[in-house]
């Protein structure tokens, strides 16, 4: 009995009789977060909240990008679940993002730990679009034209 409680919590794909493989939740959500950038017309991962928290970790040196941000995934023990938020560039086909999203991220998964992909549900948070980035730039510029040099 404990030793089918820490199967179902350790996500045990298989049982060969060699041994178990143990994949773990957050791998299975790396794996997803990667596929789903990889589609092109996904602009970001993650909604509002996320996406901030996200760009301030970038900010900092050292850090790594957080491949999970926007991916929730449920892991049973021969199937997995995921759920995506993402930001669609404009123009795109949300619809046809949609499923090339769910085919990139089902194969993926599929593919590397063999586990059986039951669902993809996508959630499209905003809509980005080109200007919004070059007004960032042209904003950005102009604090740091105005800022005082701090050396000599």
């Amino acid at each position: 009995m404990a030793e089918n409680k820490e199967a179902q919590d350790n996500n045990v794909a298989e049982d060969n009789g060699h041994g178990r493989t143990i994949i773990d939740d957050q791998v299975v959500g790396k794996i997803a977060g990667v596929a789903a950038r990889e589609v092109s017309g996904v602009h970001a991962l993650g909604g509002g909240a996320a996406r901030a928290l996200g760009a301030l970790r970038d900010s900092i040196p050292g850090t790594n990008t957080n491949l999970q941000q926007g991916v929730d995934v449920e892991v049973g023990e021969r199937q997995a679940a995921v759920d995506v938020s993402i930001v669609a560039e404009y123009g795109v086909a949300i619809h046809q993002l949609a499923d090339a999203i769910r085919e990139n991220i089902s194969s993926a998964i599929e593919r590397m730990t063999g586990l059986e992909v039951t669902e993809v549900n996508v959630t499209v948070h905003d809509v980005h679009f080109e200007f919004e980035d070059e007004n960032e730039d042209e904003n950005n510029e102009e604090e740091q034209k105005q800022l005082p040099s701090r050396v000599q």
